[in-house]
């Protein structure tokens, strides 16, 4: 049985209930594997594929856009661009820095050659970028929708006073309202959306996608110990969470996974599609055979007991 889809926002794009992150296309997935882990998704019933233009420009010899190329060869191939949501952003690419109207105006026309398409289903803003005018942003975005190359608008990494500011402009002038939020939200990673993002995310109606979902793979469970972090490559990214609080927590998850017969990964990522406002994490997989796990969350349904002791466990990262 196929997971329901879901509205994002006020808009009519139906998703579902778990993004594939595109963040290892052309990267730690070469392109034969990144179709494979593609192909994998869209035949569990997945439509929503999350990248960035940015992507992967941190890796030596990559210049940023690696991810849509990748991406947009497997839509040609495939010729399913109707049947799919894509979200791509826009302020960090190394020859597009900043939220500029000539700049967003530029990298979403490159990112539309990239994807191979002439249109955007959601576009975010990646990272607040307060040396240019918010006035100028917020219309740079309305001009794209209205142009017909952006379908819908999303903020990714912004405080909630400059959320509320961006509504704020929209309204005023009759510009069109962002329909997605994408924040880094998680069971070890809880105090800044919950107290300050989820209400105006509730306000505004806006649905959220969570990034960072499995905290570098500390909720897969993969570390219950210290010692099992060492000279890993993400020792550094987990360190603050390999403390008796962190190892509390992924026991407590254990607990749940053992009692649905599932991962601890899928119980993490199903807790977050049962808080406030979220629609669907975003989840990215090297590789196909990850993606069982994280498919399996988009049907668990936890009892509230379970998500109250998840909540108890994970207190001490709510601060």
């Amino acid at each position: 049985m196929a997971a329901n889809r879901i509205n994002i926002g006020q808009s009519d794009l139906k998703v579902f209930p778990l993004v594939l992150g595109g963040n290892t296309f052309g990267w730690t997935s070469d392109d034969k594997t990144s179709d494979a882990v593609l192909d994998k998704y869209v035949e569990a019933g997945g439509n929503f594929v999350d990248t960035a233009d940015v992507y992967s420009a941190w890796v030596p010899g990559h210049s940023g856009g690696e991810s849509e190329i990748v991406l947009g060869r497997w839509l040609a191939t495939h010729k399913n661009r109707g049947d799919m949501v894509i979200a791509t952003k826009v302020s960090e690419h190394p020859q597009y820095q900043g939220l500029s109207a000539k700049n967003i105006a530029a990298a979403a026309d490159e990112s539309l050659l990239r994807l191979g398409t002439d249109y955007i289903d959601l576009y975010y803003a990646h990272f607040d970028h307060e040396d240019t005018p918010l006035e100028e942003t917020v219309e740079a975005f309305d001009k794209l929708v209205k142009s017909g190359k952006v379908r819908a608008i999303g903020i990714s990494n912004y405080s909630t006073d400059r959320i509320e500011e961006w509504f704020k402009i929209a309204r005023e002038n009759g510009y069109t309202l962002p329909v997605a939020l994408e924040p880094q939200y998680n069971l070890v990673s809880r105090g800044n959306y919950e107290k300050n993002l989820a209400p105006v995310a509730k306000r505004e109606q806006l649905s959220v996608f969570p990034y960072f979902a499995l905290a570098a793979g500390f909720l897969t469970g993969k570390y219950r110990s210290a010692a099992d972090a060492e000279g890993k490559a993400r020792q550094g990214m987990v360190a603050d969470y390999l403390t008796p609080d962190g190892f509390a927590l992924i026991d407590a998850l254990d607990k749940v996974a053992k009692a649905h017969n599932v991962a601890i990964a899928t119980v993490s990522l199903a807790w977050l599609r049962h808080r406030p406002q979220v629609a669907a994490p975003i989840v990215s997989a090297r590789i196909p055979e990850q993606l069982p796990d994280l498919l399996a969350s988009s049907m668990l349904m936890l009892t509230d007991a379970e998500v109250e002791a998840l909540n108890k466990a994970s207190e001490p990262f709510a601060k």
